[in-house]
C-alpha cells in the first residue's frame, strides 16, 4: 500500500509567545492506503486539532502534511475546501443533518456543491443509502429517524461520491449500545470495500475495532500499535 497521508514534524501553535499551547508538537504520521486507524486521545490530548489537519480543516503552524504526494499544509481555505470536497467524507458525532430535508436530499447536498447532475446525484444518494440498510427511508426527515439511522443518512452522505478517504469524528458518540454495533459495522465493511478510514476517539473499545491504534498524549504521539508490532517482528 502506498502512502495517503504523510505528516511530518508537524506543529500547531496557539498565542505563540510566553502562554503558547502546543496542540501538537512535532507529530509524525503516515497512513497508507487502504488502512482502517484510530487515534486516540481524551479531551486536550491533540486528537481533535490532528483530525483537523487530516480532514484539511485546518493548516499546521510548522511542518509538511503530504495528501497523495500533494503538500496541502500551505493552502488557502478555498483550495482547501476543493481538497475535502473530492478526498475526504466527513462523519460527526453530532450527525450535521439539515432537520427540513429528507434523508435522500441530506445526501444529495453535497453533490450538488460539487456540480454533480440530478439523475446522477440521486443514483448516487440511493445507492449510498443502500449501503447503509436505509434503502427504505428514502423520505423521511432526521426527527422521524433514530440516532443511528440518522448516523447512517451522515455516513451514505459521506461516501455517496466514492472518496478515498472517510474521516470519523466520535462517530458513536450519542449512540446506544445497539446503534454503535452497527455503525462499527458499517465502518469495518467500508474498509473491506478499499476505503481509508480514520477514526477519531477516546473509547478504547471503539479504537480496538481499527486494525491500528495511534494514541495521542499532550501533542505527542504516545504510542502506534503498528510501529510496536513491527519492531516486535524485528527483535
Amino acid at each position: 500500500m502506498s502512502a495517503l497521508v504523510e505528516i511530518r514534524d508537524v506543529c500547531k501553535i496557539y498565542n505563540p509567545g510566553e502562554n503558547e499551547v502546543r496542540a501538537l508538537d512535532h507529530v509524525n504520521v503516515t497512513i497508507r492506503e487502504g488502512e482502517f486507524v484510530a487515534i486516540i486521545g481524551q479531551s486536550g490530548s491533540g486528537k481533535s486539532t490532528l483530525m483537523n489537519m487530516l480532514g484539511c480543516l485546518d493548516v499546521p503552524t510548522s511542518g509538511l502534511y503530504m495528501l497523495h504526494g500533494h503538500d496541502v499544509s500551505q493552502l488557502d481555505d478555498d483550495e482547501l475546501s476543493d481538497i475535502r470536497n473530492r478526498e475526504i467524507g466527513f462523519i460527526f458525532q453530532g450527525f450535521n443533518l439539515i432537520p427540513n430535508l429528507t434523508a435522500l436530499e441530506n445526501v444529495e447536498l453535497p453533490l450538488i456543491y460539487r456540480g454533480v447532475g440530478k439523475s446522477q446525484r440521486m443514483k448516487l444518494s440511493k445507492q449510498a443509502l443502500e449501503k447503509v440498510g436505509l434503502g427504505h427511508r428514502l423520505n423521511h426527515k432526521p426527527a422521524e429517524m433514530s440516532g443511528g439511522q440518522q448516523q447512517r443518512v451522515a455516513i451514505a452522505r459521506a461516501i455517496a461520491q466514492a472518496p478515498p478517504i472517510i474521516l470519523a469524528d466520535e462517530p458513536t458518540g450519542n449512540l446506544d449500545s445497539h446503534s454503535t454495533q452497527e455503525i462499527m459495522g458499517i465502518l469495518t465493511e467500508l474498509h473491506k470495500d478499499g476505503r481509508t478510514v480514520i477514526l477519531i476517539t477516546h473509547d478504547n473499545e471503539i479504537a480496538a475495532r481499527a486494525k491500528r491504534v495511534i494514541k495521542i498524549k499532550d501533542g505527542r504521539v504516545e504510542a502506534d500499535s503498528e510501529m510496536e508490532e513491527d519492531y516486535e517482528k524485528g527483535k
